[in-house]
């Protein structure tokens, strides 16, 4: 049984921001599956680190009440006694690998621990068997797919037989068929037993499997809701209260006026990586232009890649026909910006607003908080970028990216970690930026934000662009199947 009593945690940042939880009261009885809801920045994950002891052994501040793990006081023990009760599982896996190869990763937690040789190989055998891993065993961490990476994290965790899992976002980054992976993986967790405390704003995938829902805002539990009293509030107040959608077939398009439909030529998209396989084959084909693209498809099905060759990143990939012109990846390197998955590697600069301004043809600082307000951020303009959330790194990424005044956007996952009311602003930015007469392309997981704003959808499997059509009745049915599996 978990016991949080009147636990309160602050940051050691000590400004408005630096306030993680206020005055915590919660039980959580053994064998549930617990999901911690509510916009960005309530305190979700702040309230998972207590349950890790994260906080108070690795994040610093000031911690009061007490936080109880079966009986234990866990902010008094030390971190690796916690973790043999308790196995985490991070928003991004890489963050919590320490070997090359997915063999070494699952056992490494049973190595540390010195366990018999045999007892690990027993448990290695076990945990393949039950996760479904045979096709992952002895591959290379760095050839995986997002949810593969997902599921070696998992592994890694189950494999050491810990009472307790807690996931933070654990979907953020995952395709659809990975998410109904994960699903199986945690009700297998509960069929065993565990208690399953879960940090997310993708809901849908935790209906019929989550026994509570606990929401939270500014830090505190605003209310804790049984499974049926969750699925009894309507989509509008769920809505209401920034949550993402908890049943995708309830979602409706908007209206939107589409423009002419105008093209760009593609010509020899053909790629692979140094000593690798090849990952993309497009020889010649026509995709939309002048609009807001959605390019969909499984992890591992060359989307990033095609991304990195059409904005010019590989200097040996294609050619592009458009408005008469012809575009090689030198002269799309001019045309494109491209916003990162992986935002870390592109920000910069001391402040948000410096990072905005780095972009720009001329620094305008007028420019560069009209685009941060547009964005929710011009509050935290002066912040430097690593004290920010993902979801607000995510935003600032997009910021930049929209003063570039580049003629093509290129987005990786924009909403990526993102509440429903910061999906919601990232769309009407899309939106606001297409208006502008700038071609949109954005690669995405989110059958949201796809309803909301995009015009178009390109589907990629296997390397190659296996349909493509436009966001009207017959292409919403196209996306709808796609994503409700």
């Amino acid at each position: 049984m978990i016991k949080i009593d009147h636990a309160t945690f602050t940051y050691g940042e000590n400004n408005e921001y630096s306030v993680g939880i206020r005055d915590i009261d919660l039980e959580i009885e053994d064998g549930q599956v617990i999901v911690l809801c509510g916009e960005s920045g309530c305190g979700k994950t702040t309230l998972t680190r207590m349950i890790n002891g994260l906080i108070p052994h690795y994040y610093e501040g000031k911690l009061t009440g007490e936080i109880w793990i079966n009986g234990i006081n866990v902010s008094q023990q030390p971190l690796y006694d916690t973790a043999k009760i308790v196995g985490s599982v991070f928003q991004n896996p890489r963050s919590q690998f320490f070997n090359v190869d997915t063999t070494s990763e699952i056992t490494f937690g049973c190595e540390n621990l010195g366990m018999p040789k045999e007892e690990i190989k027993d448990r290695l055998q076990a945990t393949i068997q039950e996760l479904h891993l045979k096709k992952l065993i002895g591959r290379n961490i760095f050839q995986l797919s997002g949810g593969e990476k997902q599921k070696i994290a998992c592994a890694g965790v189950s494999i050491m037989k810990p009472d307790i899992f807690v996931l933070d976002e654990p979907s953020s980054n995952l395709d659809a068929a990975s998410i109904m992976d994960l699903r199986r993986i945690i009700a297998h967790w509960k069929e065993q037993g565990k208690t399953i405390i879960i940090s997310e704003h993708r809901l849908y995938y935790l209906r019929g499997l989550a026994d509570r829902f606990i929401y939270m805002k500014e830090g505190q539990i605003i209310q804790d809701y049984s499974a049926t009293e969750f699925e009894n509030l309507t989509e509008e107040k769920r809505e209401e209260m920034g949550l993402r959608a908890y049943v995708l077939e309830n979602l409706l398009m908007p209206e939107m006026l589409i423009s002419e439909r105008t093209t760009m030529e593609l010509h020899d998209f053909n790629f692979a990586y140094k000593n690798g396989p090849q990952i993309l084959y497009i020889r010649e084909c026509e995709i939309p232009a002048n609009r807001i693209v959605a390019i969909t498809g499984n992890n591992g099905a060359g989307k990033s890649t095609f991304s990195r060759c059409f904005c010019g990143l590989e200097k040996q990939c294609g050619t592009i026909i458009w408005n008469g012109k012809t575009y090689r990846p030198k002269e799309r390197l001019k045309a494109c910006y491209m916003v990162m998955q992986e935002v870390n590697h592109q920000l910069f600069t001391e402040t948000i607003q410096d990072e905005v301004m780095i972009s720009m043809k001329e620094e305008n600082e007028k420019e560069a908080d009209k685009f941060l307000d547009m964005l929710d951020l011009i509050k935290v303009k002066d912040r430097h970028p690593m004290s920010l959330s993902g979801g607000q790194k995510q935003r600032a990424a997009i910021a930049s990216a929209i003063a570039s005044g580049r003629s093509v956007l290129f987005l990786d996952e924009p909403t990526s970690g993102l509440d429903h009311k910061h999906m919601l602003e990232v769309a009407e930015v899309l939106r606001e930026v297409w208006d502008t007469g700038i071609s949109v392309y954005v690669i995405t997981h989110d059958l949201e934000l796809i309803i909301e704003c995009c015009t178009d959808v390109i589907h990629f499997e296997n390397g190659t662009i296996a349909d493509q059509y436009q966001m009207d009745a017959e292409g919403m049915e196209k996306i709808r199947k796609y994503f409700i599996q």
